[in-house]
């Protein structure tokens, strides 16, 4: 019952929206996450999809998406993105979902001895381009998302949690932020987050800071197969 983790990976199964226009890794990459996808994870495992899943604009043209991830090994978790415009009120989301794949927004998931929290996050304070106005109120509505996941998760005794993120918790010179100031409180063990496909990727800190670890998983960052979380 191991734990993965993989983020962007951009699904648009009977869609034209190709992905090498970002790059030639992009190549093919459907056809990567499945082939490295299959020889990873187990049907015992959990991945842990850490947003940006499908580039569809409705529920209903994200189902095929959706389906081509459920037919995969083991049970998804599923996190939204900032292109995740399909993914609307969560109660309809959760029921249009395969068999075997869950989403994660205001509550926790519980897998053995781990509690995954998580939210999408938002871009933080003294980021390039960050608005004063637009960009600090989601931040904190954000913010106020991944504290109701955790304090969902809080009486949960002896529990190892895990945050999922879809941008990272803190900007690209690795400041603390409201994200970071609450994975600490509420003792987080690992924190996973992707969004990042630019040069400024190589900068983003990995590893471990005020007890949390922290792991960036989107999916050209990590060679287009999940990574072991646990």
């Amino acid at each position: 019952m191991a734990i993965y983790a993989i983020g962007d990976i951009h699904l648009s199964i009977g869609q034209d929206k190709p992905m090498d226009i970002f790059g030639p890794e992009w190549e093919f990459h459907v056809e990567k996450i499945k082939i490295n996808w299959e020889e990873t994870v187990g049907k015992e495992d959990l991945v842990i999809v850490a947003g940006d899943i499908s580039w569809a604009m409705h529920l209903s043209e994200a189902s095929r998406d959706l389906l081509w991830l459920a037919e995969l090994p083991g049970t998804k978790l599923l996190v939204k993105g900032n292109h995740d415009f399909w993914w609307n009120s969560i109660g309809k989301v959760r029921s249009a979902l395969p068999t075997g794949i869950y989403a994660l927004q205001n509550d926790h998931f519980t897998w053995g001895d781990y509690v995954i929290c998580g939210t999408r996050g938002w871009i933080c304070p003294g980021e390039e381009g960050f608005d004063s106005v637009e960009d600090q109120k989601l931040y904190l509505r954000e913010a106020q998302r991944l504290e109701l996941s955790l304090k969902s998760a809080a009486g949960i005794a002896r529990a190892n949690i895990i945050t999922a993120l879809h941008f990272p918790p803190f900007n690209r010179k690795n400041k603390p932020s409201i994200f970071t100031d609450l994975l600490e409180k509420y003792a987080v063990k690992v924190c996973v987050f992707g969004h990042i496909h630019d040069s400024g990727r190589d900068f983003i800190f990995q590893g471990i800071r005020s007890g949390v670890e922290y792991r960036f998983v989107a999916a050209d960052g990590i060679n287009f197969t999940p990574l072991r979380i646990v």
